[in-house]
């Protein structure tokens, strides 16, 4: 299973379309996650194009992006890795330990918010945040993430850069 991990695309501020380089990691992608501050669900309606997407509601994100489908929290089966994903996971000291309380169940949690490309694993669980492609903020690139899950294991977590 090919997932793409993206989070705060920040539309129509910072994403008025797909970026070409994102555009380009989409086809043959089995699942989108989108981990927050959509900001339009557009841009949800976009990425469906390529494949299903599940999201999560970002601070940013409006009643309209929580219509399109957005909880605060999530909970998948991915192949049989238990995912769970969710915006904001809170400070960065005792994440993975606070990510295992929220999310007991889980192998692996996608998150956003800092826009800060990160690949950790602690406490009995990965945590993964793609970064943002369109708002890198300090980051030297905007970025995403691709995720390779084959029976129920993750065996590929890249972050990838696009600008």
């Amino acid at each position: 299973m090919r997932v793409v991990a993206i989070s705060d695309t920040h539309a129509p501020r910072r994403w008025r379309e797909c970026p070409p380089r994102v555009a380009a990691l989409l086809p043959g992608a089995d699942l989108i996650l989108h981990a927050g501050d959509v900001c339009t669900p557009d841009v949800l309606d976009e990425l469906s194009a390529h494949a299903p997407v599940r999201v999560v509601l970002g601070n940013n994100d409006g009643p309209d992006v929580a219509t399109w489908g957005a909880p605060e929290r999530l909970e998948l089966d991915l192949d049989g890795l238990q995912v769970a994903m969710v915006h904001d996971s809170g400070a960065a000291a005792g994440r993975t330990r606070r990510m295992r309380r929220w999310f007991p169940d889980a192998d692996l949690v996608v998150f956003g918010h800092s826009h800060i490309p990160l690949d950790q694993t602690g406490d009995g669980v990965r945590v993964f945040n793609p970064g943002s492609p369109t708002d890198r903020r300090r980051q030297p690139h905007g970025t995403l993430g691709l995720l390779t899950i084959e029976g129920g294991r993750l065996v590929e977590a890249r972050i990838v850069p696009v600008t």
